[in-house]
């Protein structure tokens, strides 16, 4: 049997689902799997009829982590393929539309920092999670350390992330860290229903919301700020506008192009 990682890919019409398959393996990450991921990345942000994405995995775990000896020589230096984007969102180029997270089972390590890096997260309700590098004499080098504190508060964060500890899906709503649990077996037809919504708005205004939102927090409100009226006036000569004004008034669903 094949032991390496993969990654698929799927459309339903403008939502592209990624999924983690190496099942056999609880979907623990190698070379291989990472690289297809940065991959598949890659091809939501650049096919212009993709609006959102849905990560999720094969089988009953989400992932078992990094697989280390395969990354024990070069961790934190992740070399990916010619083309990809880092789904850690940590080097350039960034994906710049949404993605939905869809978790079941284990989530350790590297997978509790690609959900951090997504901007939506649904989990099963038995889900576990536990970033547990501080057990092998290391410390979370893919986002954790920031994202994490971030999203759920610093006593939140440094509960589980000076532990070790792990965390079940009831209490990973409780401190923000997942912003849904469902019923096991739900959790992608849940990731994909929000996808499609999202896929439904104007997509140059969903991605104008989160450039703005990600600029608020890496550069500050000013910054943000600034960027606030250019950035518009940049929308308000689309063809998407015109469609959204024309709804309106017509009092139907908008079909936007995004263009």
């Amino acid at each position: 049997m094949n032991q390496e990682g993969r990654v698929t890919t799927e459309r339903h019409d403008h939502v592209l689902l990624i999924g983690l398959d190496r099942v056999a393996k609880r979907n623990a990450f190698d070379r291989p799997m990472l690289n297809a991921l940065g991959l598949a990345y890659s091809e939501l942000e650049h096919d212009d009829d993709l609006r959102c994405g849905v990560l999720f995995a094969h089988g009953d775990h989400f992932t078992a982590g990094l697989e280390l000896t395969q990354f024990a020589s070069t961790l934190g230096q992740f070399d990916h393929p010619e083309g990809a984007i880092d789904p850690l969102g940590l080097t350039d180029p960034h994906l710049t539309k949404p993605m939905i997270c869809a978790v079941q089972g284990i989530c350790l390590t590297i997978g509790i920092e690609l959900m951090l890096a997504a901007d939506i997260r649904i989990a099963a309700s038995n889900a576990r999670f536990a970033q547990i590098e501080i057990k092998r004499g290391l410390f979370p080098f893919g986002g954790a350390t920031i994202r994490f504190v971030r999203e759920t508060g610093w006593g939140n964060a440094m509960r589980y992330l000076l532990t070790g500890d792990e965390f079940n899906a009831a209490e990973a709503l409780r401190i923000g860290f997942v912003q849904e649990v469902v019923e096991p077996g739900q959790q992608l037809a849940r990731a994909t229903e929000l996808a499609q919504t999202v896929a439904a708005q104007a997509p140059l205004g969903v991605r104008a919301t989160l450039a703005s939102a990600r600029l608020a927090v890496t550069g500050g409100e000013k910054a943000a700020i600034q960027r606030f009226l250019p950035d518009l006036q940049s929308l308000m000569q689309s063809e998407d506008i015109k469609e959204g004004i024309q709804s309106f008034i017509e009092r139907r669903q908008a079909n936007f192009k995004g263009r």
